[in-house]
């Protein structure tokens, strides 16, 4: 079945370098074993790795075990959507690519407050004009 964004069109991917995704499939797709609903597709910031590791969720540190590499700043992630809006309630939220984002985190995460981080870039940049 096809997942869709938050625009209600294809789920685009979120990232290959590190490969993300609960199914690790590079797209924030969802399924009922996805309890957690890693459906935002975040670009890291350091404001945002350190608050989730305040909150238990250290996503820097890699886990060799797990294939894991530990995120850095620049790296775009499916993350949690309750991680994500209790970063957005601590003002440490990450920039969200609305066309990778899930349509799923609507039910946690209204769509005005997920617009209000976008960062979404067309494919060929070039083609934005300054």
């Amino acid at each position: 079945m096809m997942q869709l964004n938050v625009f209600g069109e294809e789920l685009q991917e979120c990232g290959r370098d590190p490969v993300t995704g609960f199914y690790r499939d590079g797209c924030c797709t969802w399924g009922p074993q996805d309890v957690g609903s890693h459906t935002i597709c975040a670009v890291m910031t350091a404001e945002f790795l350190e608050h989730q590791r305040s909150i238990g969720n250290d996503l820097s540190t890699p886990m060799p075990a797990y294939g894991f590499p530990g995120l850095v700043p620049g790296d775009r992630w499916c993350v949690t959507a309750r991680n994500w809006a209790r970063a957005h309630q601590d003002g440490k939220a990450a920039p969200v690519v609305l066309a990778a984002t899930n349509a799923q985190v609507l039910a946690i995460v209204p769509l005005a407050v997920l617009t209000s981080y976008a960062v979404d870039v067309p494919a060929d940049p070039s083609s934005l004009t300054p």
